[in-house]
C-alpha cells in the first residue's frame, strides 16, 4: 500500500506542516522580538519628551529621541511618584507622569507632562492607541494635544474634564474630539485617575 493511502497519513502529514510552520514563527517571533522592543521603548521615550516643556525638532531619529532622553531624563522613582523627571542643573525641571486604560476599543497608554510647581499641565502625548482613524485616533494630533499645556491641575475634584466642543472651558478644560465621545470619556476617567493619585502623594509629601 501506497504511504499516502495509509489512514494515519494525513494526521501525520497535517502534525508535520503545523510543527514546521509552528517552529517558522517562533522562530521569527525570537528574532524580531528585541526590535520590537526597541521600537517600543524609543515610542516611550519620544511620548515622555513631547509631553515635556523641550522644543523638539519637527523631524528628530529614533537616535536622537534616546540620546536627549538619556542626557535630560531620569527614571520614575518613589520620590517622583512614578513619573520620568526632566533635569536641570540637578534640579527637576519637570515631570511626565504615564497614564493608560481601557479606549474605545482598545488600551490607550500615553504620558502627561507637569511643571516643577506640580499643578500646571506642559503636554501630553501618547504611544499606544488602536481608537477609529479619523475620531477617537484624533486625541495623538494637534488639534487635541495643543490644549493643554498651560491648564491647571484642580486642587479639588477632577484634576481636569474634557468637555463637549463649544462647552466654556475653565482653567483645567479642554475640548472633546468631535465624534469621539466614547474615547474621550475613557480618557477623561483614566487621566484624572492618574492625576488625582498624584495630586493626592504630593499633599502626602508635603
Amino acid at each position: 500500500m501506497n504511504l499516502r493511502e495509509r489512514p494515519w497519513y494525513p494526521i501525520l502529514y497535517m502534525f508535520v506542516v503545523t510543527a514546521f510552520f509552528s517552529a517558522v514563527l517562533i522562530g521569527l517571533s525570537r528574532f524580531t522580538r528585541d526590535r520590537v522592543e526597541a521600537n517600543q521603548r524609543v515610542a516611550l521615550e519620544r511620548a515622555v519628551l513631547e509631553a515635556l516643556p523641550l522644543d523638539l525638532p519637527k523631524r528628530i531619529t529614533s537616535a536622537e529621541v534616546h540620546r536627549l532622553f538619556v542626557e535630560r531624563v531620569t527614571e520614575p522613582t518613589a520620590e517622583s511618584m512614578g513619573a520620568y523627571v526632566l533635569m536641570q542643573d540637578g534640579r527637576p525641571q519637570a515631570f511626565a507622569l504615564p497614564v493608560e486604560g481601557q479606549g474605545f476599543w482598545d488600551m490607550i497608554r500615553g504620558v502627561v507632562g507637569i511643571a516643577a510647581d506640580r499643578t500646571t499641565i506642559t503636554g501630553i502625548s501618547f504611544y499606544e492607541q488602536n481608537e477609529t482613524p479619523g475620531l477617537g485616533a484624533e486625541i495623538t494630533q494637534p488639534p487635541f494635544r495643543n490644549q493643554f499645556p498651560g491648564k491647571s491641575i484642580a486642587p479639588e475634584g477632577k484634576p481636569l474634564r474634557i468637555l463637549p466642543a463649544g462647552s466654556r472651558l475653565g482653567p483645567s478644560d479642554v475640548h472633546a474630539v468631535t465624534g469621539a465621545t466614547q474615547t474621550c470619556t475613557r480618557l477623561e476617567r483614566f487621566l484624572d485617575e492618574a492625576l488625582t493619585r498624584w495630586r493626592t502623594e504630593q499633599e502626602g509629601n508635603g
